[in-house]
């Protein structure tokens, strides 16, 4: 592992990789299906240039400079070349709406945006008289942008013609940049989710970033030898915390997909050593898996599950720190060759040596299938404002934690349940929420928000975000989140949000079927219907459904059960405020919005009108009434109904 001592920022870093490695690979790019790479000695120029362009066109330290886009090298190179200038970045997802990329850039105050392509470009030509900071917006991808004149607009070549020109008359400028940083001053804000209103401006530092990714090292041993996948998005701070400053770190190689919708074949492509995915994409993966599996022929349908349950006996044996027998293990050898293998291939993960899920609960029935068919999945755990808190190590992986304390992390449980954590690699506050941050930071500790409970093991358990731990009428607690998480390993729903409360005498749940999976059930099952509206609330589709809440009620206490449930007519829609751009549930806002809904689910009614935009199947849209029924779960129903 590289050594650390003599470097304080995320641009002394890179610079340092340059002189160690210079021609070796640093990162590949796959364009028009071919793999383009670059070296350290790419890469350190592109930053030390575009840095020179930007202080040109007149960035100064401790200006702001927003970045929206694909996972790109650009995106990177971008950020680094802010940092060297003494400049902090933000980030913005790319599915953010004008709104609310006018909030952020107008909240950060920033000076330049650097984005994608046309569509990005757009959004701030739509708002830039709304952004009075803004002085430049700088593309990288000049697709369809020939004919605008706005002199706002520059493309990113041109601000790196415009740093060759600046060195030639301040020779040494960049390097001296570099060294003038501190490992105190402000890297990134990195704005969060917003699941209970506005999004919060963290402020991470260069210390606190690098501390964070040399944790997670700890725990995940990485080497300049190693691929990586960049598959988080990049304006999200996971992407720091466990794939680019790990890369930077380590000298791994990594890797960006040609689109979102590639991430999958070129990940086979490359082969990764390691993969993160949130809590979603592995779900995706396992529902691919079933998916699969339902459409396989005969044979290869008898073999997964034949061999199925011989990778669950060896999974729960490795949990248990077990040996199997010569039996079983010539019997997983066996699965292994047939059935394992080409599954991995074909998802792209044949060569990882572990693997991590985070941001959110895991359904447990996922983990426990990716362990089966031999990939070792381990939880992770951390946040925005207290960093990487903890995650499983080698040979102490178990199903219902998230791991143990992270290398110099200390943590405290408070008598409500909530964790506080203390370390190195903690946020600095809220940009321009002193308020906010007096309540998050205090007496040195950040406290999370969390219920965590911590077993005797040493390992923590996360049960949910504090403010959303149910209980209902009689005293009997809940967790929404794990009985969601539960609900989403279904093939057949997309999304779930539990309901109840201290009014409320029993849990209930409100249902997106995945119109894609349940679609093609319909088809096969010879099931007519026209739109999403009128699949979803077809007595078959409830059935079958249903069969996944009997499935996941099993698994809970008699009294926490879901009781009733609602298909929803649509679903849940980031554009509508009822998600969050990294897919979480603004769990208040939905509960206010649905209202009538929720209180015809404990009044005993029986359904409830509504209106609805609708696309047919030939492309014309309009506007239905319909009746979203309310159903009772029932406990007697069997998997084959």
């Amino acid at each position: 592992m590289i050594q650390m001592e003599s470097w304080d920022t995320i641009p002394q870093i890179v610079r340092g990789n340059y002189e160690k490695w210079g021609d070796r690979t640093a990162m590949c790019m796959k364009k028009f299906g071919i793999w383009q790479r670059y070296s350290w000695e790419d890469y350190y120029e592109n930053v030390k240039y575009f840095s020179l362009g930007l202080v040109s066109l007149g960035l100064k330290q401790g200006d702001v400079v927003c970045i929206i886009g694909d996972n790109e090298p650009e995106w990177f190179w971008g950020e680094f070349a802010t940092q060297a200038a003494g400049g902090i970045v933000t980030g913005i997802f790319v599915d953010s709406i004008p709104s609310e990329v006018k909030y952020i850039a107008d909240h950060a105050e920033a000076k330049f945006a650097i984005v994608n392509d046309q569509e990005q470009t757009d959004k701030f030509l739509e708002i830039k008289s709304e952004l009075p900071s803004l002085k430049k917006v700088i593309y990288w991808d000049p697709k369809g942008l020939k004919n605008y004149d706005d002199p706002l607009l520059i493309s990113f070549t041109e601000v790196m013609k415009l740093g060759k020109q600046y060195e030639e008359t301040h020779p040494g400028l960049f390097e001296q940049n570099v060294d003038k940083g501190k490992g105190d001053d402000t890297a990134f804000i990195y704005y969060t989710s917003g699941t209970t209103g506005l999004p919060k401006g963290a402020i991470l530092t260069h210390r606190a970033l690098i501390n964070t990714a040399q944790g997670f090292i700890s725990r995940y041993p990485l080497s300049e030898k190693d691929d990586l996948i960049s598959n988080f998005p990049a304006a999200w701070v996971g992407d720091s915390f466990f794939a680019t400053i790990p890369h930077l770190l380590t000298g791994a190689r990594i890797n960006y997909p040609e689109e979102p919708e590639t991430i999958t074949e070129d990940t086979r492509e490359v082969g990764p050593d390691f993969v993160i995915y949130g809590p979603r994409q592995w779900e995706g993966l396992v529902s691919e898996i079933q998916v699969k599996m339902i459409d396989a022929n005969p044979l290869k349908r008898f073999c997964y599950n034949l061999f199925l349950p011989v990778g669950h006996k060896i999974a729960d044996a490795n949990f248990q720190n077990k040996k199997p027998n010569l039996f079983w293990r010539a019997l997983h050898r066996i699965a292994h060759v047939i059935v394992f293998r080409p599954l991995k291939d074909k998802l792209g993960l044949s060569k990882v040596r572990f693997a991590v899920t985070g941001s959110s609960v895991l359904s447990l029935d996922t983990f426990r299938l990716i362990h089966a068919i031999g990939i070792e999945l381990r939880q992770n755990y951390g946040s925005t404002e207290a960093g990487f808190i903890c995650s499983h190590g080698k040979g102490e992986i178990m199903f219902e934690s998230v791991g143990r304390p992270a290398l110099n992390t200390e943590v405290r449980i408070t008598d409500e349940g909530e964790l506080l954590v203390r370390s190195d690699c903690m946020f600095g506050g809220y940009h321009k929420d002193p308020q906010k941050t007096a309540a998050t930071l205090i007496e040195g500790w950040c406290h999370t928000g969390d219920a965590v409970n911590i077993n005797d093991k040493g390992h923590m358990i996360f049960m949910d975000r504090l403010e959303h731990m149910g209980e209902l009428s009689s005293g009997i607690k809940y967790a929404p989140q794990y009985i969601e998480g539960r609900l989403r390993f279904s093939p057949y729903i997309k999304d779930a949000m539990v309901i109840g409360g201290k009014d409320k005498d029993f849990v209930s749940a409100i249902i997106n079927m995945d119109f894609t999976m349940v679609g093609k059930w319909a088809e096969r099952n010879r099931l007519p219907y026209t739109t999403f509206v009128d699949l979803s609330q077809k007595k078959e589709v409830a059935d079958l459904v249903q069969e996944d809440l009997v499935r996941v009620n099993s698994y809970l206490p008699e009294l926490a059960r879901v009781r009733k449930f609602v298909l929803m007519h649509k679903e849940f829609d980031p554009d509508e405020a009822e998600l969050t751009r990294t897919r979480k549930l603004r769990r208040e806002f939905m509960e206010e919005r649905y209202r009538d809904l929720i209180e015809r689910i404990y009044s005993d009614g029986e359904e409830i009108k509504v209106e609805a935009a609708v696309t047919y199947r030939d492309g014309r849209k309009g506007m239905v009434t319909t009746s979203i029924k309310v159903r009772t779960v029932s406990e007697g129903l069997t998997e084959n109904g």
